[in-house]
């Protein structure tokens, strides 16, 4: 729906970061190569000083010549360090570091879970301002899901677009404009600039996550639903796990049916007829601008 990615000739923060991991990588690798070179002379002058030179020929210990004890203790350290640069590394490094990171997260998301739901027991809210409360926020505002998939509920693969059709993306531009989008961090770092005229409500657990001026960063759907309720119909734009949380919420789905299957690594979930009825459909048969026949459907919750 967003058009091809245009190429930005500059280095940003994940670059770098990369450049500055793949140095300090090759920098770990010389000092292991650099160690195992020493080892290999220490261990031959070693030997030399003991056989030729005859010094400590006479220091045994268990009938074992004192050389060869120094040899196995100088390899014991350079197995120690080629497992620190190859497996410590790799099982304790940032992406290590990260997923610990995400785990507490989840854990913590979870005990708030549980504290919200024990304080709902203990101190429960009358049900009669609950459905005014609901009633109010629907009025409010028409939460509306976005997206275009094939027959097959495809709708990307490595966070791109599978196909391009004009028509659908002039009707993604006419419908979103003027209101909030909301999206997961991955939609977001796909699009090569901000799409005018329209606030961007982005979903990420990243903290201190850097954004333009004038986007706003939340850190669960329901969060970004809240931020928009000043919008008379937000949309929610994806990606696939974005979509998945969103059923439950949205009250309309804008839906382009492409009518072919893809290959894909993400899916829009299947829409349940005894929750969502068509009040609009709209085919398009294949052109020289739509490499693909396609429909616009229009689906509100019963």
């Amino acid at each position: 729906m967003f058009g091809k990615k245009k190429e930005i000739p500059q280095i940003d923060k994940d670059q770098l970061e990369l450049i500055q991991n793949a140095q300090h990588r090759v920098k770990q690798k010389k000092r292991l190569y650099i160690h195992f070179v020493v080892f290999l002379i220490g261990s031959i002058l070693l030997i030399l000083a003991n056989v030729v030179f005859g010094i400590g020929k006479d220091n045994k210990f268990l009938d074992i010549d004192w050389f060869v004890f120094v040899i196995f203790i100088w390899l014991f350290f350079l197995l120690y360090h080629v497992f620190n640069v190859y497996i410590t590394h790799k099982f304790m490094g940032k992406d290590w570091e990260q997923k610990q990171l995400d785990k507490l997260i989840t854990q913590q998301q979870k005990r708030i879970e549980q504290l919200q739901q024990r304080v709902k027991k203990e101190y429960p809210i009358p049900t009669e301002k609950i459905v005014d409360s609901e009633k109010k926020t629907k009025n409010a505002s028409e939460i509306t899901i976005i997206v275009a998939a094939g027959e097959n509920d495809a709708i990307g693969k490595d966070n791109k677009l599978i196909w391009h059709l004009s028509d659908d993306l002039k009707r993604f531009k006419s419908l979103t404009n003027g209101h909030h989008i909301i999206m997961g961090r991955k939609t977001f770092e796909s699009f090569p600039k901000l799409l005018p005229n329209r606030t961007h409500v982005i979903i990420t657990r990243q903290t201190h996550y850097k954004v333009p001026e004038g986007v706003i960063v939340v850190n669960s759907l329901k969060e970004a639903i809240n931020v928009t309720q000043s919008d008379t119909q937000p949309f929610i734009i994806g990606g696939g796990e974005i979509y998945k949380q969103a059923m439950t919420l949205a009250d309309k789905i804008e839906l382009t049916r492409v009518h072919e299957n893809f290959e894909a690594d993400t899916f829009f979930p299947k829409i349940d007829m005894s929750i969502w009825k068509e009040t609009s459909n709209t085919f398009h048969d294949k052109d020289d601008k739509h490499d693909y026949a396609f429909s616009f459907l229009t689906y509100l919750k019963k």
